[in-house]
């Protein structure tokens, strides 16, 4: 991958400090409160677990939307969110503003069969403002607040490794 100034080479996810580093080119590396999964990791469909392992980012989704804008199956919904809206929907799980789409790539382990990353529908993607980060309270998801997200994603190309451990 040809690397400009400032792009991101690559992210460690810490599952223990519930943490998000980004490691640039000629930067130093930006570290980010996240919230990782309320049951733990794991690498089951089904289990809304946080995958464990080598990933890349497989896609990039949201480009030039507003922060808080609500995606529903990686679409913009045309909402946006407030705490009027949660209110009125209160058992939603919440993707705002980006989303970086992952893939596992160590095949039996978090690709391909009952484990795949992908299509667990695996994100780092925003989430409300009002959601508390460094504790695990996502559905399998690597949550962070609107405005880091929007930061990584803008230094963040497809095919940049992530690392998820504990």
């Amino acid at each position: 991958m040809n690397s400009k100034p400032n792009q991101i080479e690559r992210i460690e996810i810490s599952i223990a400090q519930q943490t998000l580093t980004a490691i640039a080119c000629q930067a130093a590396p930006l570290i980010y409160s996240v919230s990782t999964a309320r049951n733990g990791v794991g690498q089951q469909f089904g289990s809304e677990c946080t995958p464990l392992g080598q990933h890349h980012v497989r896609a990039k989704i949201g480009a030039g939307h507003t922060p808080n804008t609500v995606f529903i199956g990686r679409r913009a919904s045309g909402e946006t969110y407030t705490e009027e809206l949660a209110e009125q929907q209160s058992s939603r799980d919440w993707i705002l503003s980006r989303i970086l789409w992952l893939r596992g790539d160590e095949v039996g382990h978090n690709r391909l069969a009952k484990v795949d990353t992908m299509r667990r529908f695996i994100y780092i993607h925003g989430a409300p403002d009002s959601h508390a980060m460094g504790i695990p309270s996502s559905h399998g998801c690597i949550k962070m607040r609107n405005q880091d997200i929007i930061e990584l994603y803008d230094r963040v190309e497809p095919g940049t490794p992530v690392s998820i451990g504990l």
